[in-house]
């Protein structure tokens, strides 16, 4: 299951610094002046989950995979991107293939880090963005309207459909209000056609980065940009992770035995990268299960309401065509009973059929037959 993430935000704001620490990795540039970053970087990283590592140890897995999730270091915008100013074509390209946004906001003061606005003010610098991804779905929809209007007039059931809903979305956009906080004016089929004819930008899922100073962590109490931040996502509804990328980067660049000392002098129960991912995975709308035996331990990524066919064609295409059962235990009740074997002995391994719905933490072994 390919799902990725973009992060974006202006120049300047610190996007290729936690792209890096996110991947351990220095394949984004990190430089003070803006459009450092052009072509995007993309980066597999693991998701952080403690329960794998219990199992493993339970299992005496000799080997452990994590989920992954992909994260996509997109070039920083401007004011005018969707008229093509800066690097806004291309800018606009790429986030039209990631499935949600992380949008790093600069709250910091730097003297020695430009600012292309000229102060630090994190809701003015979400909006401009914002504007960008709202104008470029406004000529996406124009354009669409130019397209079907001609046929529906005509008669075309389909074309009538389209130009019904491509009127209500343009009505959204002209009052520079994003698609994704006005979906309750479509119903699934509206919403369904939008993401696979005119893929919208500004209905992809958004969650705010807060890039801050060392001093305010741990959670960024105190500074004034993040409250700001905080008050404009919560009437969005979305979600917003609070983190210093320099201290992200410094982290990972230790030696792993070393990294809780630095987290805790900063108050840190885990990396701000790890709820980063957490919260995109939640975003994403994304849950785990495991299969855990002598070979291996590992964790495999579905949409939350997966059943169990479709759950075991992520492990193979033979497992979802030979489905027969699947033998589940929820992770809580395996540590209870302390082994799979354990589970079987006992009778708490469930057999479930093709309408199961697959829950997070799910333990499953699947019965096919190809």
């Amino acid at each position: 299951m390919k799902l990725n993430i973009g992060i974006v935000g202006l120049p300047n704001v610190g996007k290729s610094t936690i792209f890096n620490a996110l991947t351990e990795t220095a394949k984004a540039g990190v430089a003070n002046y803006p459009f450092c970053t052009i072509d995007p970087n993309v980066g597999i990283v693991d998701v952080p989950d403690e329960r794998l590592e219990k199992l493993a140890q339970i299992e005496n897995s000799k080997k452990i995979i994590p989920a992954t999730i992909e994260f996509v270091d997109i070039a920083g915008l401007v004011k005018g991107a969707s008229k093509g100013e800066g690097l806004g074509n291309q800018f606009l390209s790429n986030i039209r293939n990631v499935s949600a946004i992380a949008h790093v906001v600069r709250c910091f003061e730097d003297e020695d880090v430009v600012h292309v606005e000229g102060s630090v003010n994190p809701v003015r610098d979400a909006e401009i963005i914002e504007t960008e991804l709202i104008l470029a779905d406004l000529q996406t929809v124009e354009k669409r309207l130019e397209k079907v209007l001609k046929p529906a007039k005509s008669g075309d059931k389909k074309a009538k459909f389209e130009v019904q809903v491509l009127e209500k979305a343009k009505d959204v956009l002209q009052q520079l209000q994003p698609l994704r906080t006005n979906l309750s004016q479509f119903d699934e089929e509206e919403i369904d056609y939008m993401k696979k004819t005119i893929f919208p930008l500004t209905i992809k899922p958004v969650m705010y980065v807060a890039n801050i100073d060392e001093e305010y962590l741990p959670e960024g109490e105190g500074n004034p940009f993040v409250q700001q931040l905080k008050e404009k996502a919560e009437k969005e509804g979305a979600p917003v992770v609070v983190l210093c990328g320099k201290v992200e980067q410094e982290i990972v660049e230790l030696p792993k035995e070393e990294r809780k000392e630095i987290l805790e002098a900063y108050g840190l129960s885990e990396p701000g990268l790890s709820r980063m991912i957490k919260t995109g995975y939640r975003l994403l709308d994304l849950i785990t299960y495991f299969t855990a035996g002598e070979k291996e331990a590992r964790a495999w990524t579905i949409k939350k309401g997966t059943k169990a066919p479709q759950a075991a064609g992520e492990i193979h295409s033979d497992f979802e065509r030979g489905f027969i059962a699947a033998e589940v235990i929820s992770y809580e009740d395996l540590i209870k009973v302390g082994s799979l074997q354990k589970a079987k002995e006992s009778g708490i391994l469930r057999i479930e059929g093709k309408d199961y719905v697959v829950q997070d933490g799910d333990v499953i072994h699947f019965r096919f037959n190809v």
